[in-house]
């Protein structure tokens, strides 16, 4: 998009009360075009969208389908945790992270190693020199 046609959206703000940013996502270009686009942002200390489109912003009526399809979207996320079944399964489910170690343990693998080396490397020195 080149300059003068960003001069050219409209910008508008909305608070993000009762609004899920998945939906206001999925949902503005359906309502506003192709060329509208929507982001998290804080205006005077308050969390909101910003939304930019060629035309006017979203209706009332548009905002409140928003509102009513958060609202739907934040049951069915709740019922999924309630069932204790994830509402998307894990696309690799068999490679889960496993501590190996931690930051700040003494005796660290990586540690050990570099401790071998070290002494490794003075005792061939001394047997050079004695050599």
């Amino acid at each position: 998009m080149s300059s003068s046609s960003s001069s050219s959206m409209n910008k508008y703000w909305i608070p993000h009360l009762d609004i899920h940013k998945k939906v206001i996502t999925q949902e503005l270009q359906y309502y506003l075009g192709p060329q509208a686009t929507v982001r998290a942002y804080t205006r005077e200390g308050e969390d909101g969208f910003l939304i930019t489109t060629p035309g006017p912003c979203l209706s009332d009526e548009q905002i409140d389908d928003i509102c009513v399809k958060s609202k739907e979207m934040w049951e069915r996320q709740a019922a999924a945790r309630a069932s204790g079944s994830p509402e998307k399964p894990l696309k690799r489910p068999l490679h889960k992270p496993v501590v190996v170690s931690t930051a700040g343990a003494s005796d660290s693998p990586r540690r050990r190693g570099e401790d071998r080396w070290r002494t490794d490397s003075r005792s061939r020195q001394g047997e050079r020199r004695r050599a």
